[in-house]
This record gives C-alpha cells, structure tokens and sequence, in this order.
C-alpha cells in the first residue's frame, strides 16, 4: 500500500471509531433517561394513589403506566383521573379517610364527678369515706 492509502485507513478508523462510541453514548442516555422518567412516573403514582387513600400500594401493579407521559413540570398527565377510575373499579384498594386528615378532634370534656343523687348506697358510702380519709 501507498502511504496515502496507510494514512486514509488510520485517518478513517478513529472517526469511525468515535462516530461508534458516540453512538453508543447516545443510546444509553436515551435508556438511563426512559429509566428515570418511567421512576418518576411510578413516584407520582405512588403520591397520587395515596392521596386517594389507597391502602396497598401493591394496587398500583393492576394499572398500566405505559400509556402515561411526564410533563415537563415533572407531574403525570391524567395521574388523577387514574385513580378516580381505579377507585371506581375496585373500591377495596382503598379505604376511608387518612388518619392524617386536617379534620379536627372533638374538644375534650372535664370528666363531670358524680352526684351524690346519682350514686347507690354503697357508692355514697365509699366516696364519702374517702373524702373523710384525706380531710386533715
């Protein structure tokens, strides 16, 4: 071979060989990158499901996340007409309201002492030989 030739076939190998590897890079960002959005699809899932008061988060296996798309604001398009619909199909995934809710408890009452009138004999008896007991 010339030397012409020798220096096209060393000149050609190492583009072709970085026109591969870029190649490859590509590819694998394309996979890590459906990997990640397929995670934050199954996070907002999750979040979504248990906003909706689901009880197992096994549930969420029955759904078919395929056809969802992340938006670029990072939330799943229709995650919540989703659950409406899986809520509806199968009630028993999810249960009353979360323990955690903003409702407010009932305000406590001073436990009310009993009335001398109310009591029976023997319990007038007892109570009054305790207060006896403590009087100095």
């Amino acid at each position: 071979m010339s030397d012409t030739a020798q220096a096209t076939d060393q000149s050609t190998d190492p583009i072709a060989e970085l026109r591969e590897h870029a190649e490859a890079l590509e590819r694998r960002l394309s996979e890590v990158t459906q990997q990640a959005d397929a995670r934050l699809i199954r996070a907002e899932l999750k979040a979504e499901a248990l906003h909706a008061g689901m009880i197992d988060l096994d549930g969420l296996k029955l759904l078919d996340a395929a056809d969802l798309k992340l938006l670029p604001s990072g939330e799943v398009e229709g995650a919540a007409e989703l659950m409406s619909r899986l809520k509806r199909a199968k009630p028993w995934l999810f249960g009353g309201k979360s323990s955690s809710s903003h409702a407010t408890p009932p305000p406590a009452q001073p436990p009310r002492q009993k009335l001398a009138t109310d009591m029976t004999d023997d319990e007038y008896r007892t109570a009054r030989a305790a207060l006896l007991k403590h009087r100095p």
